[in-house]
C-alpha cells in the first residue's frame, strides 16, 4: 500500500506541472497591462514602462515561466501586484473559507444524495422514484449561480429568513451550500441509484433475504457496501466541482474566499494571485482523489488483497528457484 501511495504522489507532480503551464500561458496571453492597471490612466508611458521592467513583464515567456518555477520550487508563489504581499499569505487567509464551503457542500450532497438514490433504487418505477429522478434532472441542468440568485431573492429579499451575503455564522452557510451542492446531490443520487440497482439484483442479495435478514440490513450491509466504489468516485469528482462552484458562488454571496479572490485578481490582471489560487485548488483536488483511492480499500477489501497479491507475485518471481541436489 505504501508503494501505491508513493506512486500516486509521483503522478501528481506532472499534473501540477501541466496546470502551471496552462494557467501561466493563459495569463501571459491575456489582454491587459498589469502595470497600467496598477498606476492608473494618469500615469505616463515612461512610468508604465519602468514598472513593467521592474516587475519582469518585458522578459520573454520562457524566462518569465522559468523564474516563476524557480520561485515555486522554493515555496514562493510570488508577490501580489496590488497588495504587495506574498501570494501564499493571502491564500492562507482565504483557503480555509473555500475549503469549508466545499467540505460542507460535499457532506450535504452525500447525506442527501445517497439516501435518495437508495430509496429510488428500492422503489424503482414508483411515484417516489419518478419524483426523485425529476429533481435530480433539475439539479443537474440548473446553473448553480442562477440557483444562488433565486435563493437570495426568495429567502433573503422576500422572506427575510437568511442573510444574503457574507460568512459570519451558521446561517450564512445555508444558501451557499445548497447552491453549490445542487448538481452534486443530483449526480450522487443518480449514481447511487444505478449502482444499487445492479447490486440488489445479485444472487447474494437474494440469499441474504432468504436467510431471513431484515430489509434494512440487506440494503445497507450487503447492498450499499458493495455499491460504494462508483459512489466514492463520484464523491471525489463532486468535491472538485464544489471547489469550482465556490469560485462563482463566492462572488454571488460576497464570501471572502479563494474564489472571490481569484475573480478580483483576474479583473486587476494580478497574475501571481490567479496562478497561485489555481495551483492550490489543483493540489487540493489531487489530495482528495488520493484519499478517495485509499478509501476504496476500506470500502472493498478485495482491492487491498488484490494489490497485496500482485506484490506477492512480484516477490516470488524475484526469488531464485531452489537448486535440486544431484
Amino acid at each position: 500500500m505504501f508503494r501505491y501511495i508513493l506512486k500516486r504522489i509521483l503522478v501528481t507532480i506532472p499534473v501540477l506541472l501541466g496546470v502551471t503551464i496552462v494557467i501561466f500561458t493563459l495569463m501571459f496571453f491575456t489582454n491587459g497591462d498589469p502595470a497600467r492597471l496598477i498606476l492608473g490612466d494618469t500615469a505616463s508611458d515612461a512610468e508604465v514602462a519602468e514598472l513593467r521592467e521592474s516587475m519582469g513583464l518585458n522578459e520573454p515567456f520562457i524566462n518569465q515561466y522559468f523564474n516563476y518555477m524557480k520561485g515555486l520550487f522554493k515555496g514562493n508563489l510570488g508577490i501580489s501586484y496590488t497588495t504587495k504581499l506574498p501570494v501564499m499569505d493571502e491564500i492562507k487567509v482565504r483557503l480555509p473559507v473555500t475549503a469549508r464551503l466545499a467540505f460542507f457542500s460535499c457532506l450535504f450532497a452525500v447525506c442527501v444524495g445517497v439516501p435518495a438514490g437508495i430509496i429510488s433504487a428500492v422503489r424503482q418505477y414508483s411515484v417516489l422514484d419518478n419524483f426523485i429522478t425529476v429533481l435530480a434532472l433539475l439539479g443537474i441542468t440548473m446553473p448553480n449561480f442562477w440557483l444562488a440568485l433565486l435563493l437570495i431573492l426568495f429567502f433573503s429579499v422576500q422572506l427575510g429568513w437568511l442573510p444574503p451575503s457574507g460568512l459570519y455564522g451558521p446561517l450564512y452557510y445555508i444558501m451557499p451550500v445548497i447552491s453549490i451542492s445542487a448538481a452534486s446531490v443530483a449526480t450522487i443520487t443518480r449514481m447511487t441509484r444505478s449502482s444499487m440497482l445492479e447490486v440488489i439484483r445479485s444472487d447474494y442479495i437474494r440469499t441474504a433475504r432468504a436467510k431471513g435478514l431484515s430489509e434494512g440490513k440487506v440494503i445497507i450491509r450487503h447492498g450499499l457496501k458493495n455499491a460504494l466504489i462508483p459512489i466514492l468516485t463520484v464523491v471525489g469528482i463532486q468535491f472538485a466541482g464544489g471547489l469550482s462552484g465556490a469560485v462563482v458562488n463566492e462572488q454571488v454571496f460576497a464570501i471572502p474566499g479563494l474564489g472571490k479572490m481569484m475573480v478580483d485578481a483576474i479583473k486587476s490582471r494580478n497574475y501571481p494571485l490567479v496562478e497561485g489560487g489555481v495551483l492550490i485548488i489543483a493540489l487540493m483536488c489531487c489530495i482528495v482523489n488520493l484519499a478517495i483511492d485509499l478509501m476504496y480499500a476500506v470500502a472493498d477489501p478485495r482491492i487491498k488483497s488484490q494489490y497485496e497479491h500482485v506484490r506477492g507475485k512480484k516477490k516470488s518471481k524475484a526469488e531464485p528457484a531452489p537448486v535440486r541436489e544431484a
